[in-house]
């Protein structure tokens, strides 16, 4: 279990390149960007087919509940996503959108054979709190602006994304392998989304061609491989609270790369999302590998 949380993190680390890589591809048009890096990160799961015999056989004995879920979940929590960023402060948003981590550890505790226990608890509280340090940049009221139809869907997106993760595990038999034939689904449904909405516009540079495949083979394509295998074997609710870590990282990765300046909200973030994640994960982290 440890071994498969491990891999889930990984996922979480590879959002946190999400911003940065959105940002350098900024011109494109939103669902045109999602086919291309749903596309690319289909081509990240083909590609490993060449070397594992019999690995995409899973595409075909799976019924269409697994493709509904998975296809619906993947591309509809975009979709929500999306719209909400579109139709409000993004900071704010963000902040909303970022409960998915608790409501993942709240749905996780009702599953059979989960036990949510206080140190849970005060982990994922703790996170919380460092993830609201650092997108609101340390600010008691991050809504001061009155509510909008972003703030309305963004709680929604929370649900559905939560309610989707914590689902993946109902089809824990099922390989990872899978998730390309999502992904390419997704790209397809995206592409049509893309052309009955929008004006197509190609990569003007290597800098955005970059950030395209970047964005295919890292959050939106290794990054799904490696939450469901990590859903799916992995402990829920450590990894519900370890997903704070993707807004701090975000944020440390734009401030790397120059795009923000460095802020005390993210020395403080950076604490108390360590700190929770650190509490909530301590019976995995000291106790002996099984």
């Amino acid at each position: 279990m440890r071994y498969a949380t491990l891999v889930g993190f990984s996922a979480v680390l590879m959002w946190g390149l999400l911003a940065w890589l959105a940002k350098l591809s900024s011109g494109l048009p939103p669902f045109q960007m999602m086919a291309m890096g749903f596309f690319v990160g289909g081509l990240v799961g083909v590609a490993s087919w060449l070397f594992r015999s019999g690995a995409h056989q899973v595409l075909w004995s799976q019924g269409w509940q697994v493709w509904v879920l998975n296809v619906g979940g993947l591309f509809g929590c975009h979709l929500v996503y999306f719209v909400a960023v579109r139709n409000g402060p993004v900071a704010e948003v963000s902040l909303i959108s970022y409960t998915w981590p608790l409501l993942i550890v709240v749905f996780s505790s009702f599953a059979p054979g989960e036990n949510l226990r206080g140190h849970h608890v005060a982990g994922v509280v703790l996170a919380l709190l460092g993830a609201y340090v650092v997108i609101s940049k340390g600010q008691l009221n991050a809504f001061s602006g009155g509510l909008t139809l972003g703030h309305l869907i963004a709680v929604p997106y929370a649900f559905m994304w939560a309610a989707f993760s914590v689902s993946i595990r109902r089809f824990g038999d099922i390989p990872s392998d899978i998730v390309a034939g999502f992904c390419l689904a997704c790209a397809a449904l995206a592409a049509v989304m893309h052309l009955l909405l929008e004006t197509t516009i190609w990569p003007l540079d290597g800098q955005q061609w970059f950030a395209i495949i970047g964005l295919g083979v890292l959050p939106m394509g290794l990054a799904f491989y490696a939450w469901d295998y990590g859903m799916k074997r992995g402990d829920r609710i450590v990894l519900g609270a370890a997903s704070y870590a993707a807004p701090l990282i975000s944020t440390l990765v734009l401030l790397f790369a120059g795009v923000t300046a460095f802020h005390w909200s993210i020395a403080l973030a950076c604490l108390l999302i360590m700190g929770g994640a650190i509490i909530a994960s301590k019976d995995m982290l000291f106790k002996k590998a099984t």
